[in-house]
């Protein structure tokens, strides 16, 4: 049975998240061969124990942080993460999401009917980008345009054999961010087209990890100067600069697919929006 969508997410830390993230999966209602691949980086909160007793997972380890035998494990760029996932991969196409995400139910197979009626087409298409938002801080959904207004994927679907010709996500040149923008240029550049799926949607949660997501905002700056200077003079001019943008859609969730993000998550989060909001409020207090 030839596999058609590998499934490919990484992880660290985010029990929590993780396991209705693959029920999110699990109950998708994909109706091709599929398969899971879960890449850990070295888990201590329990997920690794969790995800080898799931048996419709393929789940790689590979610790990136801490010490081992007194000495610091090498931590590896997301890039390098990532490919450990996608070049395991089985599938015709390889659906990327986040482990702190969601797909609302559907949303695998519209995808799948979407870029396969783009290639039949004649288009050239490389990657199917699903339309998402950081909830609960956004209503809208959106997809991405990166560098010349030129689609990316933050959660969606790349043709497997496009990654493989393009020689995959850069591992040496980014950190953290903007690897998958960079991934997308390569495959504009190479001919093929990035389009987005107006009937895919995943729902990311916005603040799962604060520390881990601050840690990841230092290279942020470095990584976004060393993206710009890469695609200098092909998709950026520095005298004329067009950074992107984004293109939004609404979507009302019938299934109501957040209710599954953990409650006490997300009671913590209004909690800490309602302390920033009386805090400003206090700077701002007269006298």
């Amino acid at each position: 049975m030839t596999t058609e969508i590998s499934i490919v997410l990484g992880s660290y830390n985010r029990r929590r998240f993780i396991e209705p993230t693959i029920e999110s999966i699990r109950n998708n209602g994909i109706a091709v061969p599929y398969e899971t691949i879960v890449i850990d980086g070295g888990s201590t909160d329990g997920t690794l124990d969790w995800l080898v007793a799931q048996k419709d997972l393929i789940t790689i380890v590979q610790h990136n942080r801490g010490t081992f035998r007194g000495k610091p494990i090498e931590r590896r760029s997301w890039g390098y993460f990532m490919n450990l996932g996608f070049k395991a991969a089985q599938g015709k196409y390889i659906l990327m999401i986040s482990d702190d995400c969601l797909l609302t139910p559907g949303s695998v197979m519209n995808g799948y009917h979407h870029f396969e009626a783009a290639r039949a087409s004649g288009r050239n298409v490389g990657a199917v980008a699903f339309y998402w938002r950081n909830w609960p801080e956004q209503q809208e959904y959106w997809v991405g345009r990166t560098l010349g207004r030129k689609m990316l994927v933050n959660h969606g679907m790349y043709l497997r054999s496009a990654l493989a010709e393009i020689g995959w996500i850069e591992e040496e040149y980014y950190t953290f961010y903007h690897a998958d923008g960079d991934l997308c240029l390569k495959l504009w550049a190479q001919g093929y087209e990035v389009i987005d799926c107006p009937t895919a949607f995943v729902e990311h949660f916005v603040h799962t990890n604060y520390r881990l997501r601050k840690g990841n905002n230092q290279a942020q700056q470095q990584d976004w100067q060393r993206y710009k200077e890469r695609w200098t003079g092909l998709f950026f001019d520095p005298q004329q600069p067009d950074e992107g943008d984004w293109l939004y859609t609404t979507y009302s969730d019938p299934h109501n697919t957040v209710a599954a993000f953990p409650k006490l998550a997300v009671m913590r989060y209004r909690l800490w929006q309602r302390l920033r909001q009386l805090y400003a409020r206090f700077l701002n207090a007269p006298g």
